[in-house]
C-alpha cells in the first residue's frame, strides 16, 4: 500500500470523525428554540448524547483501528435503521460514518505504525 494512501486512511479516519462529532454536535443547538433557558439546556444536553457517542467511538479507534471501523459501520447502519423513510438524513449521517468506518478498515489493515525515530539532542540524555 502507498505511503500516502496509509498516511491518508490513518488522519483522514481520525480527522473526519473528529468533524463529524462537531458536526452531529451542531444539531444539538436546535434545543434553544426561545423556551425557558433551564429547559433549553436540558434538551441541549440530551441532544449533545450523539455526538458524545461518535466522539467517544473516535477515542477509542484512535489507538484501536478496528474498533473505529466497527464502531462507526455500526453507527452508520443503526442510524439507517432509525430512519427507513429518510434517504437525505441516511446520505448525510450514515454516509459520512460509513466513509469514516472504511478508513479505519483501510488504516487498521495497513499494518502497525512505523517506529519513530528518536533524535537525541547533544549533551542530553535519554
Amino acid at each position: 500500500m502507498s505511503s500516502h494512501i496509509r498516511t491518508f486512511a490513518i488522519w483522514g479516519s481520525r480527522l473526519l470523525g473528529m468533524a463529524m462529532t462537531g458536526f452531529m454536535a451542531l444539531f444539538a443547538l436546535d434545543a434553544f428554540d426561545g423556551g425557558p433557558l433551564s429547559d433549553a439546556l436540558m434538551k441541549f444536553i440530551v441532544h449533545l448524547i450523539p455526538a458524545a457517542i461518535v466522539g467517544v467511538v473516535v477515542a477509542i479507534a484512535w489507538r484501536y483501528p478496528w474498533a473505529g471501523a466497527i464502531g462507526f459501520g455500526g453507527l452508520a447502519v443503526a442510524y439507517a435503521a432509525m430512519v427507513p423513510n429518510r434517504p437525505d438524513w441516511i446520505l448525510v449521517i450514515s454516509g459520512p460514518l460509513a466513509l469514516v468506518a472504511v478508513l479505519f478498515a483501510i488504516s487498521a489493515t495497513s499494518g502497525p505504525n512505523p517506529p519513530r525515530e528518536v533524535k537525541h539532542v547533544a549533551g542530553h540524555s535519554a
